[in-house]
């Protein structure tokens, strides 16, 4: 008895719990739709208004419009081919037609991933409810927008006919390389009208929103091929098509339309802020969602990287030699930031961006040779107490390294000048002295600053990191300058300044913030010996090829010559060139001679920058407070005594930093 009333207790105890529990989900799911139907957006008349929504524009820092993204030509179904048309439905929604927006086993799906997977909001996907997230414009992933999305998308169903709302989905997809709708891609990547697609083409045009970029077939035509073979099999699954038919159309070939370049945008920074637009917001909101963006670049600037890069590169390939066609010739990438802000005010990624797409200023790591040394001499003088006076010997140097090799680096020229100061050293990039300065101050401390500054490249902990044996890129390169020049101060590169909705509501702004990560007293002392590289070394091809300005740099070149930089900066601009071949190769002369980064990549860097400044007011490096100069002796660090250019060097010192004394 006793058993049988426990029973009875436990049924009456789950029986009123789960009126309890319906009770509250009652409440709650009452409170929802009541909390997400007051601002429901109002469904447009005709709903194919939706494809109404304003392109998406760029415009440069200076004012014009760079390109729009969204634009397409609508095109009724009866006009569509009916293989693409089976082959949206059989890929997005194949119970298109039977259900009233909303699928329910995907929705349980969808569910359990945004409840039990943390950090994940998933959606249900139908054709209706894909339809329904371009009605909103807050860019937000919540649980209240997809419960208003599927409101909205029930409402659709209740007021169009499946057809009407397949028309608009079908003209409102984005298929990427600027295409917007079936028509548009259909023109864009077939030449030809969407009416005309062969079982093939439309195929592998519904194969493509699920990611335009991953599956563009002019970038990745092998990956678009087997995207496209999914899409088949999804519709002999679905009874579209027979077996035979999907086999037939899998021996065929798309070809693709020659003109396909206008629907590029044409620029290497235009590539990388739209990636950067998608990376934060999604495909859906760049090409669907009538933003605005407001970038950094400065289109003069641009245009004269530019102009700068294909003469500069063309010049070069005279040095080579190149006279053939066919033959591989030279890259180059060219990057141009804001010392004040973190802008970046040009970019170029290549010698030709309809030749090759890839971007080498911020996707390739190239070794940068001596170019990193500024930041193996910072670490030194911050580290050991030195200044540009601090003499050490150019000689012979081997540092052992336990369980490899020893290390014994030699000078660019192959001979050693015995004793100097470092600012002499740094002039004329002696690879012993920075040898010896690096086994003092040990890798990890070089690789400190280097992060400091703005590097984000891996770099291997290894007593040649101070020699710039590790990989990094143009973008970093001359970000990491910047912060030399802006007196140790560091701004992240960016490309936006600003991005507003289509009703002009701020989404995003930058806001110039400034990091502290350098000494400016020692930072200066390093900006000193970079404007002797400039005056006296390596770098005087700048002052040889007219650009007189203040300015302070360093040249890089490897070993095997397959890399060669300049990286410099004046008070206001901080620009990097590279040039090298994409496939490691020396860069030489007709005559076998290796070239230099002074001779490729300075020459750039200087007609650049003279175009760039031209009409400003020319600026000095702010010397700060605590900054005295003395004249030196090259060799001794001794006050100077003789009269000869060539013999002394200018030393800036800090209140607490003398110079030798006879034979200290």
């Amino acid at each position: 008895m006793r058993f049988f009333i426990m029973i009875l207790s436990f049924v009456r105890f789950f029986f009123y719990s789960f009126i309890a529990v319906a009770a509250c989900c009652s409440i709650i799911f009452t409170f929802l739709i009541f909390t997400a139907a007051k601002d429901l957006p109002k469904l447009p008349q005709p709903l194919s208004r939706i494809i109404e929504i304003p392109q998406t524009e760029i415009y440069a820092a200076t004012g014009e419009m760079l390109i729009s993204l969204g634009g397409r030509d609508s095109v009724p179904l009866a006009r569509v081919s009916t293989d693409f048309i089976n082959a949206v439905l059989a890929t997005e929604d194949h119970r298109f037609f039977e259900h009233h927006g909303i699928n329910k086993l995907r929705t349980i799906k969808a569910l359990f991933i945004t409840l039990f997977k943390p950090g994940k909001i998933q959606g249900a996907s139908t054709i209706t409810q894909q339809l329904a997230k371009n009605l909103f414009f807050s860019f937000e992933q919540s649980y209240l927008r997809k419960f208003k999305e599927l409101l909205v998308a029930l409402q659709i169903e209740t007021t169009c006919s499946k057809r009407e709302i397949l028309h608009t989905y079908i003209n409102q997809i984005y298929f990427g390389a600027g295409a917007q709708g079936v028509e548009k891609a259909s023109q864009v990547f077939f030449g030809k009208f969407a009416g005309d697609l062969s079982l093939g083409e439309a195929a592998m045009l519904a194969g493509l929103p699920k990611s335009p970029t991953r599956y563009n077939p002019y970038k990745h035509y092998k990956r678009a091929l087997k995207r496209r073979e999914i899409v088949l099999k999804r519709m002999v699954d679905v009874g579209y098509i027979t077996e035979l038919a999907a086999k037939q159309a899998l021996i065929t070939r798309p070809e693709l339309y020659s003109k396909y370049a206008d629907s590029r945008t044409g620029s290497y920074f235009l590539d990388a802020l739209i990636n950067r637009l998608i990376k934060k917001y999604g495909e859906e909101v760049v090409f669907h969602g009538g933003i605005k963006v407001f970038s950094t670049i400065d289109s003069k600037l641009q245009a004269a990287a530019e102009e700068s890069m294909e003469n500069g590169l063309a010049g070069l390939d005279k040095i080579i030699g190149l006279t053939k066609e066919k033959l591989p010739k030279p890259q180059g990438a060219l990057v141009a930031v804001d010392t004040a802000s973190g802008a970046v005010k040009a970019m170029v990624g290549g010698r030709n961006y309809y030749t090759t797409e890839f971007n080498r200023a911020v996707n390739s790591r190239r070794q940068p040779g001596s170019g990193f040394k500024p930041f193996l001499y910072y670490t030194a003088l911050e580290k050991l107490g030195m200044h540009g006076a601090t003499p050490l010997i150019d000689s012979p140097v081997k540092i052992e390294i336990k369980g490899a090799p020893d290390w014994s680096p030699r000078n660019f020229e192959k001979r050693n000048a015995g004793k100097m100061i470092l600012k002499r050293a740094l002039t004329h990039s002696v690879n012993t002295i920075a040898a010896k300065l690096v086994e003092k101050t040990g890798p990890e401390a070089v690789i400190r600053t280097a992060k400091l500054c703005g590097i984000k490249s891996p770099l291997e902990n290894v007593y040649s990191v101070a020699l710039g044996t590790s990989g990094v890129t143009c973008l970093e390169m001359a970000s990491a300058f910047a912060t030399f020049a802006a007196g140790g101060v560091r701004h992240e590169p960016f490309l936006i300044w600003r991005v507003e909705d289509s009703f002009g509501r701020v989404i995003e702004e930058h806001i110039v913030q400034e990091k502290k990560v350098l000494d400016p007293e020692t930072a200066f002392q390093v900006v000193d010996m970079m404007r002797s590289v400039i005056k006296r070394g390596s770098g005087r091809s700048v002052r040889r090829g007219g650009f007189m300005r203040p300015a302070a740099g360093k040249t890089g070149t490897t070993d095997n010559y397959n890399d060669a930089w300049f990286t410099a900066f004046t008070p206001s601009l901080s620009t990097s060139v590279w040039t090298g071949f994409d496939k490691k190769r020396r860069l030489k002369t007709s005559y076998n001679v290796g070239i230099t980064g002074g001779r490729s990549a300075a020459p750039i860097w200087t007609d650049f920058m003279k175009k760039a400044l031209a009409g400003q007011p020319e600026r000095n490096f702010p010397i700060p407070g605590g900054i005295r100069f003395e004249k030196a002796d090259a060799v001794t660090g001794c006050p100077a005594v003789e009269d000869d250019a060539e013999k002394i060097f200018e030393i800036p010192l800090k209140e607490n930093q003398t110079l030798l004394r006879g034979e200290e």
